[in-house]
């Protein structure tokens, strides 16, 4: 039967992880240089049209339709034919079939999303519509059903409650192979690399937390106490990991940074977004400290290693959702979230959790990949010196 109070708390998490691409928006415009924020801003507005148009053919269906052979949904909800008002007994029991379909269409929005600021300043607009408009069937959906939709993984017993695994895992890892694909940037000696708008970072920041309750909270797909324990663990992670950051950047650098401090809690919220349900706030103010030390030490070795990801997309996303991922199996408590962790007594989750976190990122990482050099063939991904050099908002918006 439907629960009208829990529908009202699904429809209103819904909106919040919706105002989160925006919020993506600001944060990446504010880290890129001047001459391409326009360019960023656009990326992620316009996920939030090219993959609801794909979500609703064929995207949610691919991923919570019938299982086939644990790989993949079938096509019974394309156009969503069968997703009306009634609850669905396999997914969401107590709301409206309609309102699972939006929640998981706004998840679905933001993980590409999440992918461009690897590339950020040196990719064409149309192959990223092409990107967009491929990845999300290619990539996503067959992800997102073996974690949730029935697939394999899910058969095994990997749990992953709001997308470490799904979306911060694969966007991570798509972002990594990105950078190899189109390779560094092209930046003149002299040139002002400094971020574009240090109040517009802070801006998407505080969105992108607002809107993480949602994202989080949202997933018990219920007004009850574990929505409740994953709103408080998402504000203790995302806390713990900022303080963490900013304290080991105060420390090398001198001085405190706003940047370092708001990059550190993006790390921490995306760090406990697989555990957010299933772990005690203790946990997560560890899983934040972890995602503090973690999720740094990756950036400082990709930067030896000399790989251009723009604006750290897998040290942050790829890395914090790999470690949540696996925290999960060391933390989970059975009294919270349904499942318990190694400190339990159940290794196994432990176990269960590396295959999930191995599988999707190498698939991720190798499909994304071939789809970039299969876009290649047709269009150009990466844009000439001489465009990058004068900056995309000039090259595609008509922005001087």
């Amino acid at each position: 039967m439907i629960d009208f109070g829990n529908t009202a708390f699904v429809l209103i998490c819904s909106a919040m992880v919706c105002f989160m691409t925006p919020g993506l928006a600001f944060f990446y415009c504010g880290l890129v240089r001047r001459k391409n924020a326009l360019t960023i801003m656009m990326q992620s507005f316009v996920a939030m049209g090219v993959v609801a148009v794909v979500w609703f053919v064929c995207g949610f269906s691919l991923a919570f339709g019938k299982d086939a052979g644990g790989i993949i949904g079938g096509l019974e909800y394309a156009f969503l034919n069968g997703v009306g008002l009634q609850a669905s007994s396999t997914y969401a029991p107590s709301i409206p079939f309609l309102a699972f379909f939006l929640f998981q269409l706004m998840f679905a929005v933001i993980t590409p999303a999440l992918i461009t600021g690897a590339f950020a300043d040196r990719v064409s607009f149309k192959s990223y519509l092409i990107f967009l408009a491929l990845w999300c069937p290619l990539v996503y959906a067959p992800c997102a059903h073996w974690i949730w939709g029935g697939g394999f993984l899910q058969k095994l017993g990997v749990v992953d409650f709001a997308g470490g695994i799904a979306i911060h895992t694969a966007a991570g890892m798509a972002a990594l192979a990105s950078i190899f694909f189109v390779g560094k940037r092209t930046i003149r000696p002299d040139e002002d690399t400094r971020p574009y708008s240090v109040p517009y970072i802070a801006l998407g920041t505080g969105i992108l937390w607002f809107g993480w309750f949602g994202f989080n909270g949202g997933s018990a797909l219920a007004a009850n106490g574990v929505a409740a324990v994953a709103f408080i663990n998402t504000a203790i992670a995302g806390a713990t990991a900022m303080v963490t950051w900013m304290l080991l950047a105060w420390r090398k650098d001198g001085h405190p940074s706003i940047v370092e401090a708001m990059t550190g809690a993006v790390a921490g919220l995306a760090t406990v977004t697989p555990a957010s349900g299933y772990v005690a706030p203790w946990a997560a103010a560890l899983i934040g400290v972890a995602a503090g030390l973690v999720c740094r030490l990756a950036i400082q070795f990709r930067r030896r290693k000399a790989w251009d990801d723009a604006l750290d997309v897998w040290g942050v996303h790829g890395v914090g959702g790999m470690l949540g991922s696996l925290l999960v199996g060391v933390f989970a408590q059975n009294s919270i979230g349904g499942v318990d962790g190694w400190i339990a007594g159940n290794p196994h989750q432990f176990l269960v959790q590396v295959l999930a976190v191995a599988v999707v990122a190498v698939y991720s990482f190798v499909i994304t990949f071939a789809l970039l050099k299969a876009i290649q063939h047709f269009v150009p991904v990466k844009v000439s010196q001489e465009e990058e050099l004068a900056g995309l908002d000039s090259l595609f918006h008509e922005v001087a």
